[in-house]
């Protein structure tokens, strides 16, 4: 299991000072974000800062950005990590069903792909709830991950975070990958991104996701699934078909996401590959059925400019946790009594297949850094 797991039990012990300061928080509106761009120097160049359109064209002659209708994007090229041009690239807006992309890239390396998970009664009442789990089935995870990545599934969204333990551990989970990834302008409050208060991402936010999910061949084989099979019983199955139609239509495409809700409007997130080079473009608030359209448009436009545009700034790469210092023998007491109080709770939401977590003592070990991860989480909150 990947370092940045260590911290989920930070994250768990900070909630309750977080959780009230999320939820009076404003959250975006469909008319832009709430509160705008962070406090002080943009992550990624100082230009990301701006809240309108920044490109950096060279005295010779290249080919001039689309016009897109969006609130915000951005092109990058996932390779050298430049921004070739973006618009309100940190500004906070709804994710949508981009925010699964979140979802997958950490709980992927925390799950056992092979391991089943008892659908819940939050699971299999979530609206809408897309697959169709039914209570008390089993589910493969491999299969949740896939029919959360073709056919956008909130309920599978939702049995893939509690597989970890339950919601809470895998909300933890989640928001410890973005601090890992530095993806500061990001609080997940649902796994789905169903729309929920004090939960925003930004642009430049969703084109780090991306590109960590462009390094995980896990992630890419559920992405790029076009069509599938899902078993919800014994007697019953639904067909999966990959809402994403970037990997039909465009030459190169490797993956990505799409995202609708009213207040979000249309989201998106797609990846492509053009003779050695890799670009990502995510964007926000679009006008409904706009998304895919518009995200080609950009790619277009960064496979022609790219090598030939000074970048506007850099997509970061992920933030090394802090050294290990051995726990105090107290809270690892603390640790185990929680470990126990914890066991009820999984075992309504977790199989008797393989274990669901990859790492065994997943809960205790976290729960033991909680100081240490604490500390760090703090230093780099920003609300």
């Amino acid at each position: 299991m990947r370092s940045v797991l260590a911290a989920v039990g930070a994250v768990l012990a900070a909630a309750a000072i977080a959780a009230p300061a999320a939820a009076a928080s404003p959250s975006p509106t469909a008319t832009g974000p709430a509160i705008g761009p962070p406090i002080g120097p943009a992550i990624g160049g100082a230009q990301l800062s701006g809240r309108g359109v920044v490109v950096n064209y060279p005295s010779g002659a290249v080919p001039r950005l689309p016009k897109i209708k969006a609130s915000a994007w951005v092109i990058a090229d996932a390779g050298t990590g430049q921004v070739l041009a973006a618009k309100d690239p940190h500004g906070w807006y709804r994710p949508a069903s981009t925010l699964k992309v979140l979802t997958a890239i950490a709980l992927i390396p925390a799950l056992n792909p092979n391991a089943t998970v008892v659908a819940s009664k939050q699971a299999t009442t979530v609206s809408p709830n897309i697959v169709g789990l039914m209570r008390g089935h089993s589910y493969k995870v491999s299969d949740l991950f896939t029919a959360l990545l073709t056919i956008s599934a909130n309920d599978a969204a939702m049995a893939l975070a509690q597989a970890t333990g339950s919601l809470s551990r895998g909300m933890a989970v989640i928001n410890a990958e973005a601090r890992h990834l530095q993806a500061d302008d990001t609080v997940a409050v649902t796994p789905n991104g169903l729309d929920a208060p004090g939960q925003h991402t930004s642009a430049y936010d969703l084109a780090l996701f991306a590109r960590q999910g462009l390094q995980m061949p896990a992630f890419l084989k559920y992405d790029r699934t076009t069509s599938g099979q899902f078993r919800i019983s014994k007697k019953k199955s639904v067909g999966l078909w990959n809402q994403n139609t970037l990997l039909a239509t465009y030459r190169g495409a490797l993956g990505g996401k799409i995202g609708w809700t009213s207040a979000a409007g249309a989201t998106y997130v797609g990846m492509a590959r053009r003779h050695g080079v890799t670009l990502i473009v995510s964007l926000l608030h679009c006008p409904a059925l706009t998304e895919i359209k518009a995200g080609k448009s950009l790619l277009n436009w960064g496979f022609a400019v790219d090598g030939k545009v000074r970048p506007v700034g850099t997509l970061v790469g992920p933030e090394q946790p802090p050294a290990a210092t051995p726990a105090p023998s107290r809270p690892a007491v603390t640790a185990e009594r929680a470990e126990r109080a914890d066991r009820a709770e999984r075992a309504q939401s977790v199989g008797s297949g393989p274990s669901v977590l990859v790492a065994a003592g997943f809960s205790g070990v976290a729960l033991l850094v909680a100081g240490i991860g604490f500390a760090y989480n703090r230093r780099r909150s920003r609300c």
